[in-house]
C-alpha cells in the first residue's frame, strides 16, 4: 500500500504531465498555489496524447496553508525556485524530499545556502509537453526522465512511486554529470534559436548558424573537459546534432520565452556555463556573446 503523497509546486506542462501520471498511478498528489481569493480547490488537468485526451482532477493546496508536506515537485522557472521554495519552507521539515525538476543548473548553489537542513533530489527530463490552454496540454514526445541524489547509488524508496508511472523514469547515480549534458546541450541550442527566432532544425540547415553551433560546441567541449565531465566533452557535437535532427520542428523554450516577451532561464543556462568557464579561466567568445544577447532580450521583457 502506497502511503506517500506527493505535492506539486509549479503545475505548467512538465508539472502538470507528472502529476496526472502519479495520479494515475495511484499517488495521492496535490497542487499547490499561491493564495488567490475565490479560487478552487481542485483543479482540472488534462492531458492530449496523440489520439488520446485523459483529465484528471486534484485537489490544491495554497502555499501558506500549514499541513506539512512529505514529498513536493518542483517545476518552476529556475529563477523562480528560491522564492517559491520560500512560500512553503514552513511546511518542510528536515525529513520532506525536495525534487528539483528546472531547466538549468545553479540553483541547488541557492538552495543549499538558504535552506542548509532540507532534502534535495534533482531531476532532467526529454519528455516533450506544451500548454494548450489553462490547465490542457499536449504531451508531443515521449523522453526519459532521469532522478538522482549527489552520492546515492541505490535509489530511495519513494523512487518506486515515479518508477511506477506510465513515464519513462530511471534512477541516475551520477545526476551532475547527467545535468551537466542537459545543460551543455541547452546552451548550444537555445539562445542561438531564440536570437534567431527559428526552429530548430535551422540551426544545421543554415551553413552561418552551423558554423555557430560548431564554434559554441568546440568551446562546450573545453569547459567540460577541464571540469571533470569527459563524456560530455567527448560527445557534445554529435548530442547537439543529435537532438537538433530529433527536434527539428520545435522551438527551444527559451525561444517560447523570448517571443512571449517573458524572462528566460538565460542565468541558470548559459550563465551557469560561463561562471564554471571562468573558474577554469576558459575563454568562450562565442557563448558569452550568445549569453549577452538574450540578456539584453531579458532587460526588455513584461515579466
Amino acid at each position: 500500500m502506497i502511503h506517500r503523497s506527493w505535492h506539486v509546486l509549479g503545475a505548467g506542462a512538465i508539472g502538470s504531465l507528472f502529476a496526472s501520471a502519479l495520479h494515475k498511478s495511484g499517488v495521492p498528489v496535490t497542487l499547490l498555489r499561491r493564495p488567490e481569493s475565490e479560487q478552487s480547490r481542485t483543479q482540472a488537468i488534462r492531458i492530449d496524447e496523440n489520439t488520446h485526451s485523459g483529465e484528471v482532477h486534484l485537489p490544491v493546496s495554497y502555499n501558506n496553508d500549514f499541513e506539512p508536506i512529505d514529498h513536493v515537485l518542483i517545476c518552476t522557472k529556475a529563477y523562480d525556485v528560491r522564492s517559491a521554495l520560500g512560500e512553503i519552507a514552513h511546511r518542510l521539515n528536515e525529513n520532506s524530499c525536495i525534487l528539483v525538476l528546472v531547466n538549468g543548473m545553479g540553483v541547488m548553489d541557492e538552495l543549499s545556502t538558504d535552506f542548509p537542513n532540507l532534502l534535495f533530489a534533482l531531476g532532467t527530463t526529454t519528455e516533450g509537453v506544451y500548454r494548450l490552454g489553462d490547465g490542457h496540454f499536449c504531451h508531443a514526445g515521449r523522453g526519459i526522465t532521469r532522478l538522482g541524489m549527489e552520492g546515492l547509488v541505490q535509489p530511495p524508496p519513494w523512487f518506486s512511486d515515479w518508477s511506477r508511472t506510465e513515464r519513462s523514469c530511471v534512477w541516475e547515480p551520477d545526476i551532475d554529470e547527467t545535468l551537466w549534458q542537459k545543460l551543455a546541450i541547452n546552451c548550444a541550442i537555445n539562445p542561438l534559436s531564440a536570437l534567431s527566432r527559428c526552429n530548430n532544425g535551422m540551426l544545421l540547415e543554415t551553413a552561418a548558424l552551423a558554423s555557430q553551433i560548431d564554434a559554441v560546441c568546440q568551446e562546450i567541449s573545453l569547459v567540460s573537459r577541464a571540469a571533470g565531465y569527459i563524456q560530455t566533452a567527448t560527445d557534445i557535437h554529435r548530442k547537439v546534432a543529435s537532438v537538433i535532427a530529433s527536434t527539428a520542428n520545435n522551438r527551444s523554450s527559451m525561444l517560447v520565452d523570448v517571443l512571449a516577451g517573458r524572462r528566460s532561464e538565460n542565468e541558470y543556462i548559459s550563465g551557469y556555463f560561463l561562471k564554471i568557464a571562468a573558474n577554469y579561466n576558459i575563454p568562450t567568445p562565442h557563448n558569452k556573446a550568445l549569453f549577452e544577447g538574450i540578456s539584453l532580450l531579458d532587460k526588455q521583457t513584461k515579466t
